[in-house]
């Protein structure tokens, strides 16, 4: 047997291994290079792409930040190209519309745990501010999800006109305000508190609801509601 031959077949062997283990155990058992490298290997399957899962993860820092990165960043990697990137971006916007889907028109209430995980795959890992609305019903079912604006490492200019015009598009009877923090700290800034503020007002005076403003970060997440807050704003909203 040639040494092609016999590389060959160690790469099988240990592949069959990996799929094995997955229909035994689920995706637990993986760790994230297992996870890149079965990925990669559906575009090439004749080659051991074990090396190029490690450098990938020793380059973009984790399994989230290279699923999230761009296209162009990802093929100036040696040994990828389109063929091999492609089972990494199409998984990544497979997991995005299900769990998106998991979402549309189920209660907030009930399924905040689902709507937080979607909205960390959305926003954990962009370099911008990404400020996203749940549009909800009067029996607190989500509408719609839409991103309503895009802005800078720091910040992210805000229009409540905007907000509430979709609002009132979407017939909502309450929102959930969303964005992200590129450095990683979820905590409100000072900022983030004047914003929610001005919008709980804005919302007593249309009839349009404020429940929550939730902040995604790398170290998870700040819930506006959860912390007390929106009640908070709602009674001061009130008193004026």
């Amino acid at each position: 047997m040639s040494s092609l031959e016999d590389f060959r077949n160690r790469v099988r062997g240990h592949r069959e291994r990996l799929r094995r283990r997955f229909l035994e155990y689920g995706l637990s058992a993986f760790t994230d290079e297992d996870i890149l490298e079965m990925l990669l290997a559906f575009g090439t399957p004749r080659r051991d792409t074990r090396g190029t899962a490690r450098e990938l993860l020793r380059r973009f820092g984790g399994l989230a930040e290279v699923l999230e990165a761009p296209l162009e960043e990802l093929i100036r990697l040696p040994g990828l190209g389109p063929r091999n990137v492609l089972p990494l971006k199409f998984v990544h916007e497979v997991a995005r519309r299900y769990l998106r889907r998991r979402i549309e028109n189920r209660e907030y209430i009930r399924s905040a745990r689902e709507a937080y995980e979607y909205l960390v795959h959305e926003l954990s890992g962009r370099d911008r501010e990404i400020f996203k609305v749940l549009f909800l019903d009067a029996r607190k079912r989500i509408l719609a999800v839409e991103e309503l604006f895009r802005g800078t490492l720091t910040e992210a200019a805000v229009y409540p006109r905007e907000i509430f015009a979709r609002a009132l598009a979407h017939r909502a009877a309450a929102l959930v305000l969303v964005h992200n923090h590129p450095s990683g700290d979820p905590r409100p800034s000072p900022a983030d508190l004047a914003l929610t503020r001005k919008l709980v007002l804005a919302g007593n005076l249309l009839g349009i609801s404020i429940l929550d403003h939730v902040i995604i970060g790398r170290e998870g997440y700040f819930s506006f509601a959860e912390e007390g807050l929106m009640e908070k704003l709602r009674i001061e909203g009130g008193s004026r």
